[in-house]
């Protein structure tokens, strides 16, 4: 909701503060067409050329996320904290061995099923699923610390993909102010081949190509840049989920006690996502 808030408030006071300072905005609106034509297509080119169709998939899934915002919401990281603690729960008391069904074929994992939401998440699901595969081919007899540097290793893999929209959105906004620069100067030649044209006309002519130099800066510091930001803010968010797994898997696998477990894990949460101690041991209570 608020990046569409945005966009009209950009719009309207820019074009509307122009109109209100005696701005012509008929000129503006004439070449705006031709100008958007030139330096979109420059744009959707230049990334067309810089990735592959996945990545390209990959950044419309990233601007999606500029509008939907965050996949998880304090509920979900509840339940995420309950999920981990029951298999950890169930490995410490009935043994590794104990988890193996769960971890094998999680979509059919009762415990699994009770979180619909989580388990769509395949990320997720694998961090979990193949960190506790290495404490059961183990016999639990793995060093907490060498299951936490392949737990960072595999975070820090995904957040390299995960992030690379949001990186492909700020390599366009820093090309677009250049692409304006281009629209301009082929409006320049434009106008160089009707030279022999009166002044009133010229004048409309270098002020349509001047839209294009316009229009690459607002796209690239008013629309894309935000985006580009956005993007990130909320793709890292909804990497804390998986920070919160790490931490309930290594705080169990040290053997501390549950409460401390509960805390290590709650402590990496954003505050707005943060359940609260008593909300996690009563969820814990009725399952």
């Amino acid at each position: 909701m608020f990046p569409v808030v945005g966009i009209v408030v950009l719009i309207l006071l820019v074009f509307g503060g122009f109109a209100l300072t005696g701005g012509n905005l008929g000129p503006v609106m004439h070449a705006l067409p031709h100008e958007m034509l030139i330096i979109g297509g420059a744009a959707i080119g230049s990334l067309i050329i810089g990735n592959s169709g996945k990545e390209l998939k990959a950044l419309a899934g990233g601007l999606g996320k500029v509008f939907k915002g965050p996949t998880y919401q304090k509920a979900d990281y509840l339940d995420c904290i309950l999920l981990v603690s029951t298999l950890m729960k169930m490995m410490r008391t009935d043994g590794p061995v104990a988890v193996e069904p769960h971890i094998e074929d999680p979509a059919n994992s009762p415990i699994f099923q009770q979180y619909p939401k989580l388990l769509k998440d395949q990320t997720l699901v694998h961090l979990i699923c193949d960190t506790l595969r290495l404490v059961v081919v183990s016999s639990g007899t793995l060093d907490p610390h060498a299951v936490e540097e392949v737990m960072d290793s595999a975070l820090k893999s995904h957040h390299h993909h995960a992030i690379k929209p949001a990186d492909g959105l700020q390599g366009l906004a820093d090309a677009l102010p250049a692409l304006g620069i281009v629209a301009a100067v082929l409006g320049v030649v434009k106008t160089m081949g009707s030279i022999d044209q009166p002044p009133a006309v010229l004048g409309g002519m270098i002020g349509s190509a001047l839209v294009g130099t316009f229009l690459g800066v607002l796209l690239a510091y008013g629309l894309v840049g935000p985006f580009a930001t956005r993007a990130r803010t909320v793709i890292e968010s909804d990497a804390a989920i998986y920070h919160t797994v790490k931490q309930l898997i290594i705080a169990s696998l040290h053997g501390h006690p549950q409460p401390l477990v509960i805390e290590a894990a709650r402590s990496g949460v954003d505050h707005a996502n943060q359940p609260s101690f008593a909300e996690v041991f009563d969820g814990m209570r009725g399952r």
